[in-house]
């Protein structure tokens, strides 16, 4: 198979595999209910936490990030060797993909969840030690405000300074940087409540659905 087409074709699957809403699904399958219809509406462990229960939320929290660290992993390893130094940025073409796929899924009407469990599973593949230090900065946050947004816009923020801190390629640095904005972009409601002293503070009490 040409290169272009296999790339192509990968990036495909990467998307697919991307937008398999896991939130949606434990919901439906472990409580009967539909995971967009209560909380914040977010197909994501957050949401499923508040509605679910610590187990569910820790369940969807594991199967997004494998998502991502798998999807990776497997391509990765598919198209290794067949790489271009002209074309650096394709590498990470298939890693955005499966981001974009569980940001607007496609079995979901291309709306889905706000990818930072996603992102985390691809970077735990492609630069782990960045992401430790955002997890860090993470965990930091969202235990002193109890907010997961401002948690979750901050280490999105910080991964692109750990990112250049340890001189990863050009390619990493703006596929971080693209992944972070996009992450950013997610939670722009989130900030606005933030702003306004309306967002949710994190809470380990089942909520139960709407």
């Amino acid at each position: 198979m040409d290169n272009t087409l296999l790339i192509i074709v990968i990036g495909v699957l990467a998307y697919l595999a991307g937008s398999i809403p896991f939130g949606f699904i434990v919901g439906k399958l472990l409580h009967r209910g539909d995971i967009r219809k209560g909380g914040s509406g977010n197909i994501g462990a957050t949401n499923a936490l508040r509605q679910y229960g610590v187990l569910t939320g820790i369940l969807v929290l594991a199967l997004d990030i494998l998502k991502g660290f798998l999807t990776v992993w497997i391509i990765s390893g598919l198209l290794s060797g067949i790489y271009h130094p002209r074309f650096q940025y394709f590498e990470f073409l298939p890693a955005l993909l499966v981001v974009l796929g569980h940001m607007f899924s496609i079995f979901l009407g291309f709306k889905g969840g706000k990818g930072v469990a996603t992102a985390a599973g691809v970077f735990l593949y492609l630069s782990p030690l960045p992401l430790l230090l955002a997890l860090l900065s993470f965990i930091l946050v969202t235990a002193l405000t109890r907010y997961v947004s401002a948690g979750s816009l901050t280490a999105a923020l910080l991964i692109n300074l750990y990112v250049l801190l340890w001189r990863y390629s050009s390619g990493q640095v703006v596929f971080t940087a693209i992944v972070a904005g996009l992450i950013i972009f997610k939670h722009r409601q989130n900030l606005w409540r933030l702003i306004q002293g309306k967002e949710n503070r994190l809470s380990f009490r089942k909520q139960g659905t709407n």
